[in-house]
């Protein structure tokens, strides 16, 4: 790998980073206004949408230019992920996020400082899960090439985890709505797959980013590295485990024999 492409990578990856810093900083402030922890979810997901939306009012359209793609498929995801955590947490300033609430027990009179801090980090993820886009945005045309079939491979990819994750996030809100369901754990369509369909359909966007972030000055390596940081998040550290311990704590039995017969992340057929 060229030295100078690096050392452009990294300035780029510092530019961003300040702007995330300030971002995130703003979001805090908001945040201590509102006396709401839970915002963060909104910002950082929305944070992408910027990037990938400036990216594409920068450059011309070109329906063969994989680097468009890429910016306009990070775009899509982040508008949807936004949105979808907007409704949740905005239409409810009034109910803090558990893992919030968790913060405020934990950290008692340091919470706003220690929150600041918490923000930066999110800063420094948004920046490194960028790393694809902005390695991308640093290519000649002729270092990008045009669409490929890995490029078109990892655009149906994508677009499958983004069907995914609609049909499980509708299925799961429907199982919701139903009063009858109420303290029961829904094992109907996507979700008698994995317990995580949602999770495994956002893996799959982000393998979808990583081939299309393939060219040939850093051949993928940024996009497959966040793939594979993607992977470990999702299923060893912030998603899984939280979200199944809070499960177990809420729907006891029910949810331990969910768990004994559907898989936790890699889809598998239904038992009958």
């Amino acid at each position: 790998m060229n030295p100078s492409l690096l050392g452009q990578l990294l300035f780029d990856f510092v530019y961003i980073l300040f702007l995330a810093g300030f971002f995130f900083t703003a979001t805090w402030v908001v945040a201590k206004l509102l006396d709401n922890w839970s915002i963060v979810d909104v910002a950082w997901a929305y944070g992408f949408a910027l990037v990938g939306l400036w990216i594409l009012t920068s450059f011309p359209w070109n329906a063969r230019d994989p680097f468009l793609w890429l910016a306009a498929a990070t775009t899509v995801w982040s508008l949807r992920l936004g949105s979808h955590l907007a409704i949740r947490v905005l239409g409810h300033l009034d109910r803090e996020d558990g893992r919030y609430l968790k913060m405020r027990t934990e950290w008692g009179k340091w919470t706003g400082l220690k929150m600041y801090r918490f923000y930066l980090y999110q800063a420094v993820a948004l920046a490194l899960l960028l790393l694809p886009l902005i390695s991308a945005a640093g290519t000649t045309p002729k270092e990008a090439g045009e669409m490929a079939i890995w490029h078109w491979l990892g655009l149906l990819i994508f677009a499958l985890g983004m069907l995914g994750e609609g049909f499980a996030d509708a299925q799961l809100a429907a199982f919701k709505r139903n009063p009858e369901n109420r303290g029961k754990v829904c094992a109907h369509g996507l979700w008698a797959w994995t317990r995580h369909p949602n999770y495994f359909c956002e893996w799959l966007v982000w393998v979808g980013f990583a081939l299309l972030s393939f060219n040939q000055s850093y051949w993928g390596i940024p996009g497959f590295a966040c793939a594979g940081v993607m992977y470990h998040l999702l299923t060893r550290v912030t998603g899984i485990p939280l979200t199944e311990a809070q499960l177990l704590a809420s729907k006891g039995p029910a949810y331990a024999e969910y768990q004994s017969r559907v898989p936790a992340f890699w889809p598998r057929k239904p038992l009958r």
